[in-house]
């Protein structure tokens, strides 16, 4: 039995109630914070490090996130005065945008990393012949954030070969589980 207590600490039971009602339906949260990933990425390049990177957007940009409208896909990231800028990263504007906000869905992002971070990254970049790539789009702890990598490019050999031993693997998946 349910016992509410009112001002006084009395405890009282409201009538009407069952024992066992059901609570207020909540709002079901998705199996996973991941808006977007970049599959083409992991394809075209070794990839060495990852980092965790904020992301500078408007408000109509997170409504959209929010909504998974979102492409990563062809985008880049480049150095510029000792910042961090994510090119071709598209994210469409919702149909029910602000009238007074003009939506540029490709607009050039900055990312939000500590210096530390940004002085590895530009030395990685610059001396040793790395190139910045975004792997995934998440959520965490509310705000959006972006995995970048350091990573390698790789030749159209390199990507048979792999391919041959992502196939091989499968193979050999398929031959113990017959066995």
């Amino acid at each position: 039995m349910r016992v509410y207590h009112n001002r006084a600490g009395k405890g009282k039971m409201r009538p009407g109630h069952a024992v066992n009602a059901p609570m207020a339906k909540q709002k079901s949260k998705p199996g996973s914070s991941t808006i977007a990933l970049n599959k083409k990425a992991r394809h075209d390049y070794f990839v060495e490090d990852r980092f965790e990177a904020g992301l500078a957007l408007q408000g109509w940009e997170v409504k959209s996130l929010r909504e998974g409208r979102v492409q990563l896909t062809d985008s880049y990231i480049v150095i510029r005065n000792n910042e961090a800028w994510l090119f071709g990263f598209r994210i469409a504007p919702l149909l029910s945008a602000s009238t007074h906000v003009t939506p540029d869905p490709v607009r050039t992002r900055k990312l939000l990393l500590h210096r530390r971070e940004l002085d590895r990254l530009i030395g990685a970049v610059e001396r040793k012949g790395y190139t910045l790539v975004p792997l995934a789009l998440y959520w965490k702890r509310g705000l959006a954030k972006i995995e970048i990598a350091l990573a390698r490019g790789k030749q159209t050999h390199d990507k048979r070969a792999a391919e041959k031993n992502r196939d091989w693997d499968r193979e050999k998946q398929r031959l113990l589980r017959r066995h």
